[in-house]
C-alpha cells in the first residue's frame, strides 16, 4: 500500500484577517487539510480570541482549538509599512479569508473586488453579520447575537426559560460554510484559472440551519416546545435517570423500537397499544405521562442494566457525558483519536484528529497553536524583506 499522500491542500497559501471564531475555524479546517495558513494580527495583543479564559496556558480554549496548525504574523495594518507588508503577502497567496469590523477590508483595500482587480485568480472570502443592504447592514454581529435573531434562542432551553447553545453555533455554522466554498472555488479555480469573490453572513449561515423549526412553526402555527434534553416532535427522545443515579438517553425513532422498547425494556408489551402512546404524536402529546410510566421502569435499573435491555431491544441509547470526560471516552481512546497539541505557555493539550479518515492523506500531526507573531521574521523573510528591514519594522512596533 502507498503511502498516504501529504495533505490537498498543500501548496496552497491562506491569507487571514482574522479574530474570534467563524473564519479563525474555517482556516483552521483549510489548515488540517494542508494548506499554509498565516494568521495577520494586531499589535498589542493579536486576536482578541487569544484572552478570553486563561484554559490553555498563554491562550484561551477558544483561540487553542480553532488556531492549531497556522502561522502568526503580527503587522499593523493602520501603519503604511504594515499596511505594505499585508499587501505583499496577500499578492503571494492563493485565498484571502477576513471578517474584520463593517468597512474595515475596504477602507485597508483588502476587500475582494479591490484585490481581484489586479488578481483575478485569487479567492477571497468575507464574512460580515448581515450582509450589503438591508436595515442591518454595517451593524456588527456576535454568535449569541445571531443565535437570538434567528430564533435558536427561543427554541433552547426548557419550559419558560430560553437558553444559548453550549457552543459558539452560529460561528460554526459560518466556518462550515465558508470551508466548503473555498474548497468550490478551489476547485472551479483549477478548471477555469479564474478565482472568485465569497460573500458571506453569520445571520445566514446560521438560518439555513434555522429551517426544520421555521418549517415545523409555519405547518402547525406553533414554534417546537422548549423541551431541555428532551426532542421536541419525538418522544421518547431524552436523558432518563436510572436507580443507581447515572443519567441515560435514548432514542425511539419509530412504532418498531416503540414497540420493542414496551416488550423488552419496560416488560409491558400492552403499553405498545394503549392510545394515548400508540403514535409519536400522541406521545409527544402526552408526554408527561408517558415520562412517568418509563420513570417507574427506570428507578429499578442501573445504567448498565438498561443499556443491555435497550441493546436487546435495538434501541439507541447512550450514557449522559460530561465534558471534562470526553478525552477518556472508550470509543475515541480505543479508535486513538486524540493527539497532544503544544500551546503557548502551557502544557500540551488533548486535541481531535479531524473527524474524516482518508486513504489519499494522513491526518496532520505536529500542528502547534502559535505564539502570538511567532512567525512575523520568518515570512517576511519569504516575502523578501532583509534582516535590517524586518529590524527597522519591529522597532517601529
Amino acid at each position: 500500500m502507498r503511502a498516504p499522500l501529504p495533505g490537498p491542500l498543500a501548496g496552497v497559501t491562506v491569507v487571514s484577517l482574522e479574530h474570534a471564531v467563524s473564519v479563525p475555524y474555517a482556516s483552521r479546517l483549510l489548515a488540517d487539510l494542508g494548506a499554509d495558513v498565516v494568521k495577520i494580527e494586531r499589535p498589542g495583543g493579536g486576536d482578541f480570541a487569544r484572552n478570553y479564559d486563561g484554559a490553555c496556558g498563554d491562550v484561551s480554549s477558544y483561540f487553542a482549538w480553532i488556531n492549531r496548525g497556522k502561522r502568526s504574523v503580527v503587522l499593523d495594518l493602520k501603519d503604511p509599512d504594515g499596511l505594505a507588508a499585508a499587501h505583499r503577502l496577500v499578492d503571494r497567496a492563493d485565498v484571502v479569508l477576513a471578517n474584520l469590523g463593517p468597512g474595515a477590508t475596504a477602507r485597508l483595500g483588502m476587500d475582494g473586488d479591490t484585490l481581484r482587480a489586479r488578481r483575478p485568480e485569487l479567492i477571497t472570502c468575507e464574512l460580515t453579520g448581515y450582509g450589503d443592504g438591508g436595515p442591518s447592514a454595517g451593524r456588527k454581529a456576535y454568535d449569541a447575537l445571531i443565535q437570538s435573531e434567528a430564533g435558536l434562542l427561543e427554541l433552547t432551553g426548557d419550559g419558560p426559560v430560553t437558553a444559548r447553545t453550549g457552543i459558539s453555533v452560529a460561528d460554526i455554522a459560518a466556518g462550515v460554510q465558508i470551508h466548503a466554498a473555498v474548497l468550490a472555488a478551489l476547485l472551479h479555480r483549477a478548471g477555469t484559472g479564474q478565482g472568485a469573490t465569497l460573500r458571506i453572513t453569520l445571520l445566514e449561515a446560521l438560518a439555513e440551519w434555522m429551517h426544520q423549526p421555521m418549517l415545523y412553526a409555519l405547518g402547525t402555527g406553533n414554534p417546537p416546545q422548549r423541551t431541555g434534553g428532551h426532542h421536541a416532535s419525538i418522544a421518547p427522545y431524552g436523558p432518563f435517570s436510572c436507580g443507581d443515579g447515572v443519567s441515560v438517553h435514548l432514542a425511539v425513532q419509530n412504532e418498531r423500537e416503540w414497540g420493542r422498547l414496551c416488550t423488552i425494556v419496560l416488560a409491558r408489551p400492552e403499553l405498545a397499544s394503549d392510545p394515548r402512546f400508540v403514535t409519536v404524536r400522541g406521545r409527544v402529546r402526552h408526554r408527561e405521562a408517558l415520562h412517568a410510566e418509563l420513570q417507574r421502569r427506570f428507578d429499578q435499573l442501573s445504567a448498565d442494566e438498561l443499556g443491555a435491555l435497550l441493546d436487546a431491544a435495538d434501541v439507541a441509547w447512550s450514557r449522559v457525558g460530561l465534558v471534562a470526560e470526553l478525552p477518556a471516552h472508550p470509543q475515541l481512546v480505543a479508535r486513538d483519536r486524540w493527539r497532544r497539541v503544544p500551546v503557548p505557555g502551557g502544557a500540551d493539550v488533548p486535541m481531535l484528529a479531524p473527524p474524516v479518515d482518508s486513504s489519499a492523506w494522513a491526518a496532520p500531526d505536529g500542528h502547534t497553536v502559535p505564539a502570538l507573531g511567532a512567525d512575523t521574521r520568518s515570512v517576511l523573510a519569504e516575502l523578501g524583506y532583509s534582516d535590517v528591514e524586518i529590524d527597522k519594522l519591529t522597532a517601529a512596533g
